[in-house]
């Protein structure tokens, strides 16, 4: 397996459709490494995308907040703002597994893992969250409509 840790989002994107073989995203890493472990996935390619700086921020905008792809469950508890625009998804965020597991998984993993088991996704889909998707193209989605299926997503290899 290759291991790249890209430091913009253009990177990552080229990598990612570059790949001839299996990649996978790391960001928070909670699903991703039993995975790994229990041999379900070998990746030919794994990007780390905790070294991209929009992928670390949680910004406040005009029309809400812009969640980055790798901040964690218990950085979004700790954004006063974030609370209290937002205190069902920050709640569902925060049942995702123990201390431990919040200080690393991301609510975007859970979305983009597509699990059955998604505690974020439902409070996402509540408040009208939307999924900005990188990628050849960048697009924007409501987040119910990144899932379609259990373990199956919209999204394209690129992204």
């Amino acid at each position: 397996m290759r291991y790249e840790s890209p430091k913009t989002t253009k990177e990552a994107v080229a990598l990612l459709s570059s790949e001839k073989g299996s990649a996978h995203i790391l960001a928070g890493g909670t699903d991703l490494m039993v995975r790994l472990r229990m041999d379900m996935i070998e990746p030919d390619l794994m990007v780390d995308i905790k070294r991209i700086g929009v992928t670390q921020e949680i910004k406040k905008t005009a029309s809400g907040f812009k969640i980055g792809a790798a901040v964690s469950g218990a950085e979004m508890a700790e954004d006063k703002a974030l609370v209290k625009a937002w205190p069902g998804v920050v709640e569902a965020a925060n049942l995702i597994g123990s201390d431990q597991i919040q200080s690393r998984c991301t609510i975007v993993g859970n979305l983009c893992n597509a699990s059955p088991a998604a505690d974020s996704v439902p409070a996402m889909v509540a408040v009208g969250a939307k999924a900005i998707v990188v990628g050849k193209k960048r697009r924007t989605i409501p987040v119910e409509q990144v899932v379609t299926g259990p373990g199956a997503t919209s999204l394209a290899k690129d992204e």
